[in-house]
């Protein structure tokens, strides 16, 4: 079999293991790296990887990996470009992407899908969106147990993480808003979070032929009532430390689909919430075959930092073939078939 010649573009947190899942792969050829830091232009790939030289170079010339003709970049930048993304769709290259805005077609623009339809139509390629949550817990999971149903009355998926041990200080303060007083609180954080998993939950709706009317969300906080100290720092008496996102799909007026995301930094809060005390997701059906599935994050003490990406990244890599099988066009998880990783080389 002729290995898939694949990019990555960007390197944070979750390209940096997307990465190295490429280098390693057996049936992958890495081709190509993009990077946004200056910094980082013409290091090695495997240095970046913290894996032995590739012979890549990163390069932040868009340019430069166009003109590789591969077959597919793992599309994982801060923001979404959406003249890069046509550009990569229309020299013939499919994209994986970690991005939300490519989960449900029907959700984008339509400027923008136009855009974009057009390029998959130009290069003969396919774009997809993908990651944990949105992604493996709101599709791929809910499908699998839907399987089972003949009657679906609802799907709920609670989502729990502790963020107690997460020492990143910007990502919990500055964008996610612990540590603030109540009334400082973003509300726009409850109003992304339905950016984010609305198109995803329609997806699961539409493959099961009970599309949604409407996806709507709400958002409450919690305070810790005396000071605490996480790896992040330091959350005053009175200050935000357990949010909870809701988000509700309806289908004929009824709730249908809705997930619910608990992200805390202390189990005592006032008001006092309860969680499980581990991370997580717990997925209920309720149909003619009601279904309860508890999916623990099994992460040793200490190394949430270190394995945390993967949960995004693999998801990502392991679609990479599916994708670029796929016909052109925005190929959402019900248009694929389930996605089995190659973990090894071939028998």
């Amino acid at each position: 079999m002729t290995a898939l010649r694949v990019v990555q573009w960007a390197t944070g947190n979750i390209g940096l293991r997307s990465l190295r899942h490429v280098i390693e792969h057996p049936e992958m050829e890495l081709v190509g790296l993009y990077v946004t830091s200056p910094g980082k232009v013409g290091q090695d790939a495997g240095q970046l990887a913290g894996l032995p030289s590739t012979g890549v170079k990163a390069t932040n010339d868009v340019d430069e990996i166009l003109a590789l003709g591969a077959d597919c970049v793992l599309y994982m930048g801060a923001t979404c470009d959406y003249d890069q993304i046509c550009a990569i769709l229309g020299s013939g290259t499919n994209i994986v992407t970690t991005r939300g805005e490519f989960h449900h077609p029907g959700s984008l623009p339509a400027a923008e899908r136009e855009r974009v339809e057009e390029a998959c139509a130009k290069g003969g390629t396919s774009i997809h969106s993908t990651g944990s949550s949105p992604g493996f817990i709101t599709e791929a999971v809910p499908l699998v147990l839907a399987s089972i149903q003949r009657q679906l009355d609802s799907i709920t998926i609670y989502e729990y993480a502790d963020l107690a041990s997460r020492n990143s200080p910007e990502m919990l303060f500055d964008l996610m808003g612990f540590g603030h007083r109540p009334e400082e609180f973003p509300p726009e954080r409850f109003a992304y979070a339905a950016h984010l998993s609305g198109p995803s939950l329609r997806v699961l709706a539409d493959a099961v032929g009970l599309p949604l009317d409407s996806v709507t969300s709400t958002g409450e906080v919690a305070v810790t009532p005396v000071p605490i100290t996480i790896a992040a720092g330091t959350l005053e008496a009175g200050t935000v430390a357990a949010q909870r996102t809701v988000i509700t799909g309806t289908h004929e007026g009824r709730p249908l689909m809705t997930r619910i995301a608990t992200w805390y930094c202390s189990e005592h809060t006032e008001p006092a919430w309860t969680v499980p005390g581990w991370d997580g997701w717990q997925v209920q059906l309720r149909g003619d075959c009601p279904l309860d599935v508890d999916i623990k994050f099994s992460i040793p003490e200490g190394q949430m930092g270190e394995m945390t990406p993967g949960y995004t990244a693999n998801p990502a890599v392991n679609a990479v073939p599916y994708v670029v099988a796929a016909p052109p066009g925005i190929r959402t998880s019900a248009d694929l078939p389930p996605v089995i990783p190659v973990l090894g080389g071939a028998a």
